[in-house]
């Protein structure tokens, strides 16, 4: 198990008290049906699985044209739980016969008696109306497909408040029977929301994994395609389901891109010990922000919880030694750029700005603004996104913008945050 701080976890009592009743009871209970969530979303042009046919009785499962299935398709209930009743096909091997992603052979028999299980409710929440899905299969993307047993990874963002705040990569295994359900065995990956990179890898929702089951493949080190579109995809459907807070499952389609799989409005909290970070403190830090679209939270999120460890993956060379005070190249929105001095404060945290610069660089307009925040002796200052290089090493960051630094020599003070890649000499 990971180790943390207390007070920056989330619990479920904490996580049924303080945020889920920040949705409207309609959102949860449209989000609880697969099928209406698929309504919604293809309302909203948001990308998912395509519904081949949606079965309510025997007469609908009989009347259904299954000889037009040649392959990759899912069964699915409309209200199942822990991934059970989902059968994945992959290819028709004779007429009325199918081949699921396990090997298994179906006959149209079997397919129907598996969907009259699912109307019985032998895979669905008490309670629920119990029908059948039938929707199109979204294959494996090639760069998943070696840390894949037979079955698509899936990725779970969590959102709140329009900002992604914590992610992770779910694999199947064999246990899992090619499924990416925790429940059922398959492995959790914690991923920096910064570069899309995995950090930290479980079995079993506890047990600490470097390498995949019976291999030498590093679990950590994985790049996910399209990492900032799956982000914003992420934080569009959560606000198109007029959700506060919630888990968004998706695919990565290696042509039609993120796909969305499903959303909950009760996300689990294991996806703390995948990150072996808190949802707590994250959840606190992004509550009061006006974020003002889908791709402004997402920079959000990067800018915040961007994870020292896949900095660490990332970098390949040794650390370069800087000076306390340094020569850097400034980037700006207007395309220019400025070389200027800064000063290495290790005395403080983040980055800071002069306000001037950032005016001549075109940082603080305020469709550009990422947050305002409250800083000693000057009161509530701009946050801005910087971009900058020295030593040859390219950083993308956060600073506030001061007008302190308008009448001084250096232009920047550079915090802690950082300089960890880099070592500074002390004998100026």
């Amino acid at each position: 198990m990971f180790i943390n701080k207390a007070k920056d976890l989330l619990g479920i009592n904490a996580r049924n008290a303080l945020y889920l009743s920040r949705s409207s009871g309609k959102a949860k209970s449209l989000v609880r049906s697969k099928y209406a969530t698929k309504i919604l979303l293809k309302n909203h042009n948001i990308p998912s699985a395509e519904i081949y046919g949606v079965l309510a009785t025997t007469e609908d499962i009989n009347d259904f044209d299954w000889s037009k299935l040649d392959g990759n398709f899912v069964i699915k209930p409309t209200n199942g739980y822990a991934g059970t009743g989902v059968v994945p096909f992959r290819n028709k091997i004779a007429e009325n016969t199918w081949e699921d992603m396990l090997g298994n052979k179906w006959s149209l028999a079997d397919i129907k008696l598996h969907c009259d299980d699912i109307l019985a409710g032998q895979y669905s929440i008490h309670g629920s109306n119990h029908n059948v899905i039938i929707e199109e299969r979204v294959p494996i993307h090639p760069k998943l497909l070696k840390y894949s047993y037979k079955g698509t990874p899936d990725i779970r963002v969590i959102v709140f408040n329009s900002v992604p705040i914590m992610a992770m990569l779910r694999l199947p295994t064999e246990e899992s029977g090619g499924r990416a359900n925790l429940a059922q065995g398959a492995i959790a990956v914690g991923v920096d929301l910064a570069t899309g990179i995995t950090t930290f890898a479980l079995a079993h929702k506890s047990e600490p994994l470097h390498f995949l089951p019976g291999t030498k493949k590093k679990l950590n080190g994985i790049i996910i395609p399209e990492w900032e579109k799956i982000l914003e995809t992420a934080v569009i459907a959560s606000n198109a389901a007029e959700l506060i807070l919630s888990g968004v499952d998706l695919f990565i389609h290696k042509d039609k891109g993120p796909m969305v799989v499903e959303l909950n409005a009760a996300p689990g909290l294991s996806i703390q010990a995948a990150n072996r970070a808190g949802l707590r403190r994250r959840l606190e830090r992004v509550e009061d922000l006006n974020i003002q679209n889908p791709k402004h939270g997402v920079k959000v999120a990067q800018a915040l919880f961007a994870s020292d460890f896949a900095a660490k993956i990332k970098s390949k060379a040794e650390f370069p030694v800087v000076s306390l005070h340094e020569d850097i190249l400034v980037k700006g929105d207007n395309k220019e750029q400025i070389q200027t001095s800064a000063f290495l404060n290790t005395g403080r945290f983040s980055s800071a700005i002069s306000k001037n610069l950032a005016q001549e660089l075109g940082l603080i307009d305020l469709d550009d603004l990422l947050w305002f925040q409250n800083e000693q002796e000057e009161g509530k200052v701009p946050v801005v996104e910087v971009t900058f290089k020295m030593k040859d090493q390219k950083i993308k960051t956060t600073m506030m913008v001061s007008n302190k630094l308008n009448n001084k020599q250096d232009k920047i003070e550079l915090g802690r945050k950082d300089l960890k890649n880099f070592i500074i000499r002390f004998d100026e």
